[in-house]
This record gives C-alpha cells, sequence and structure tokens, in this order.
C-alpha cells in the first residue's frame, strides 16, 4: 500500500511540473518590433543638432510584462543605450546621426526571473549630405568569440560571418583579417576581395587567434568588431 501511494505521489507530481506552462507561471511574452523597421536605408527622426537626432521607437505589447528595456546598439563603436523600465510601448532617444544602429526590447516580469529578448533589427541613421551610406558592419558567427575550436583533417578552421548594406543594390565584398597579434594585421591575398560570407583558414594548433571582417560596397568600407578564439 505504502508503495502504490508513493507512486501515486510520484505521478502527480511529474503531473505537475510537466503541465506547468510558461503561461501558468507568468513569463513575459517576446514583444514585436515595429519602427523603426528592420535594415531601413535612411531613418531621418527628428533633427535636434547638426549631429543629433531624436529617434522614435515602437514595438508591441506582451503578456506578462510589466516593464520594457529597449536596447540600441551603435554598430561601428559597439556603444550600447539602454533605456529600461519603460511602461509604454513607445519612446525616444537622441543619437548620433549617420550611424548604423540595432534594437532590441527586453521584456521583464517582477514575479520571475526569465527576460524574454525580442529579435534585433538594424537601421542607418542619416546624416548631413550622405549620399551612399556605408555597409552595415559584418556579424561575426564562427568561430565564437572567446571559443576553443577544433581544426578539420587539414589543419584548416571555417569562418562564418553575415553582412548587408542599407542602400538597396549594393554588391558587398569581405575581407577577412586573422593573426596571433590585434586581427588588424595585413590580410592574405587570398582572404580579400571575397563574395561569400563563410571561408576556410589554415591555423596553427594551441595558438590565440583575432579575427575581424571588412565588409566594401565598392564606395564606403565598415569592419566588426574584434573577436578572439583559440585553436587545440
Amino acid at each position: 500500500m505504502r508503495n502504490i501511494l508513493k507512486s501515486y505521489s510520484l505521478i502527480f507530481s511529474l503531473t505537475l511540473i510537466i503541465g506547468c506552462t510558461a503561461e501558468d507561471l507568468n513569463i513575459p511574452g517576446k514583444v514585436t518590433l515595429i519602427s523603426p523597421a528592420d535594415n531601413q536605408t535612411c531613418e531621418t527622426g527628428t533633427s535636434t543638432s547638426d549631429t543629433k537626432t531624436e529617434m522614435s521607437f515602437s514595438w508591441s505589447t506582451s503578456n506578462y510584462t510589466e516593464k520594457y528595456d529597449l536596447k540600441i546598439t551603435n554598430l561601428n563603436s559597439n556603444k550600447v543605450v539602454w533605456k529600461s523600465k519603460n511602461d509604454s510601448t513607445t519612446t525616444t532617444v537622441v543619437l548620433d546621426k549617420g550611424q548604423p544602429y540595432s534594437w532590441s526590447v527586453n521584456s521583464r516580469n517582477s514575479n520571475v526571473s526569465d527576460i524574454v529578448s525580442s529579435d534585433t533589427w538594424k537601421f542607418f541613421l542619416g546624416g548631413l549630405g550622405v549620399v551612399n551610406y556605408a555597409p552595415y558592419p559584418a556579424t561575426l558567427k564562427k568561430p565564437a568569440n572567446s571559443s576553443t575550436v577544433s581544426r578539420d583533417a587539414n589543419d584548416k578552421i571555417t569562418f562564418t560571418w553575415e553582412g548587408n548594406d542599407p542602400d538597396a543594390g549594393d554588391a558587398l565584398q569581405y575581407t577577412l583579417y586573422v593573426d596571433k597579434i590585434d586581427g588588424k594585421q595585413t590580410p592574405k591575398s587570398e582572404n580579400t576581395n571575397l563574395s561569400a560570407k563563410q571561408l576556410d583558414v589554415v591555423l596553427d594548433a594551441a595558438s590565440t587567434y583575432y579575427w575581424r571582417v571588412k565588409t566594401s560596397d565598392g564606395k564606403n568600407n565598415s569592419y566588426s568588431l574584434i573577436r578572439t578564439f583559440k585553436t587545440k
């Protein structure tokens, strides 16, 4: 009888665990970004000076959310601007003109520790006299920052990244910088003028490397952040 009671107790406990959904826990929902639009070519906002613009941001409501945290990143400098604890789904932020940005929104609820992030969108904030905009700095995918990676049978590591341009129709080319010093040393010729967003490179074992990617649209260039990794 005691074993039967233990079995029922275990089944009941498992039912409670399995049946406990995100809704039951009041975990915040994921918002949908609205404005500025993703990959918008030239946002203007409201000019406040020759160098500054007030930009409006908006997003949808989400379930079980008390506060929204707006995160804006300057993709050239990697400087992050936070506008936290927003009660509403709209806000304004003063930003530097002529710069590429990404933005996202976190949803928070004081009853749970979970913080849910939205998708990340990009836009280019217009500047004075800009006709052709520089490409967005490439987003480095692999190798992951601060990771330790294994070389393949040919002693190669695969590098991958993403890149795009606010000007429609611009053909992009990439240059991969990878070295043991600072990620800024002159790249090999075979690492330049790439149309693909992936490249296999022979590297030494048991070494620390730094890498970045230059993106060019034929008129302007942009540089990604520098990342580091180790080889086994």
